[in-house]
């Protein structure tokens, strides 16, 4: 595991997951959603973010967390390990609800500063329906993908089960 991929709905924990890992396996992290949004959540222009994950993906080792659907194919291709955090809805739900008010006025450490915390309904309606659409595309990409190591967690436990299996390096 040297390139590795977290994708996921919002609020499964992909950002924490994937600073544990990057501590254990010594590997840096890269937040695209750190990447993407500028102070005041202004998106960055698509080829600059694409740019720059390609930069980042030239390196011999990463983790990547995000989902971003415009550079999931590229990322898919470079990777050798992707973890797929396949959580309840109520799960990403409760947890992007907790985020909000854990980070209340102020960012989060995986994002931008100057983006400061929220919640819309757009968001909230994300989350609720990503395991209904958005879940079974990323389930075909990665049938159809040639990763070896692909890794799908289905809840908080049973991730911290796998996370305790990995040897620090």
């Amino acid at each position: 595991m040297k390139k590795i991929l977290l994708i996921g709905s919002g609020g499964a924990g992909k950002s924490t997951l994937a600073k544990q890992l990057g501590k254990k396996l010594s590997v840096p992290v890269y937040h695209l959603d750190t990447i993407f949004w500028k102070p005041g959540w202004t998106p960055s222009e698509r080829e600059t973010f694409r740019a720059k994950v390609e930069e980042l993906m030239s390196g011999d080792e990463w983790i990547m967390d995000g989902n971003f659907g415009g550079t999931l194919d590229s990322r898919l291709q470079r990777c050798d390990t992707v973890i797929f955090l396949h959580y309840s809805r109520w799960t990403c739900l409760s947890r992007a609800v907790k985020r909000r008010f854990m980070y209340h006025g102020k960012s989060r450490p995986d994002m931008t500063e100057g983006c400061k915390e929220k919640i819309d309904l757009d968001f909230l309606k994300w989350i609720y329906f990503y395991n209904d659409r958005k879940a079974p595309e990323v389930i075909q990409k990665l049938r159809q993908s040639e990763i070896e190591n692909i890794i799908i967690l289905k809840s908080p436990a049973q991730t911290e089960k796998w996370l305790n299996t990995i040897s620090s390096s």
